[in-house]
């Protein structure tokens, strides 16, 4: 067995800087990025956690222009009836966001769970069947985390309909659709979130959300 290694307050400084400048990048620069990057990214992100080591995460990486159109398609259809349900005051900058990097990001990933994997055996899904997809989850921030490590960005693309994106990449009816992802270099960096930058919200502190039993 290999000895822990130690990770000294130097180390955990530099981690929340990372946890601190992780952003939802929604403008991106059209450099590709280098060749391994993604599956460099993959390789990481397959560190996480998952329920009985089942590893339930499937990433589609999205090159088929024909594919990405109907995706945008998709996009612009639920962004359209997304903003006919806003507050009318908040509808115009709801729109002026630009949630999505679809046109410009080079890279799109479209990350699923897979709940009928055999791999884990079942362990620890009976009562919680949903851990499947929080497995994933751990999966997509990690990943998220190792990219901007690397000063690349990721962009959450939320507004679809999962079953259209499904049909889109032709993936198994079984799979459940977690997240379509943008990534590549930003157009610029911050630490504090656009939605804040832009009045939509206000980041609340830990305190708020500790409940003590």
């Amino acid at each position: 067995m290999s000895p822990a290694p130690e990770f000294d307050a130097s180390f955990r400084a530099r981690l929340q800087e990372l946890l601190r400048w992780r952003r939802d990048a929604r403008r991106f620069c059209r450099e590709p990025l280098p060749e391994d990057a993604i599956e460099r990214l993959i390789d990481i992100a397959c560190l996480a956690p998952s329920v009985g080591l089942s590893q339930p995460w499937r990433f589609v990486l999205v090159d088929a222009p024909e594919r990405r159109q109907a995706i945008a398609q998709n996009f612009a259809e639920c962004n359209a009836a997304a903003l006919a349900l806003q507050i009318p005051n908040r509808a115009g900058k709801y729109a002026r966001l630009k949630l999505a990097g679809l046109d410009d990001a080079p890279c799109h990933l479209a990350v699923f769970a897979d709940p009928e994997t055999d791999q884990g055996q079942g362990l620890g899904r009976l009562t919680m069947p949903e851990m499947t997809q929080y497995s994933v989850v751990a999966a997509v921030h990690t990943l998220w985390l190792a990219a901007r490590a690397e000063g690349i960005g990721m962009g959450w693309v939320s507004i679809l309909d999962p079953h259209a994106v499904s049909t889109v990449l032709d993936v198994p009816a079984s799979w459940r659709l977690i997240g379509y992802f943008c990534l590549g270099y930003p157009a610029a960096v911050d630490d504090v979130p656009e939605l804040e930058r832009e009045g939509w919200e206000v980041r609340r502190p830990s305190s708020v959300f500790l409940v003590r039993r």
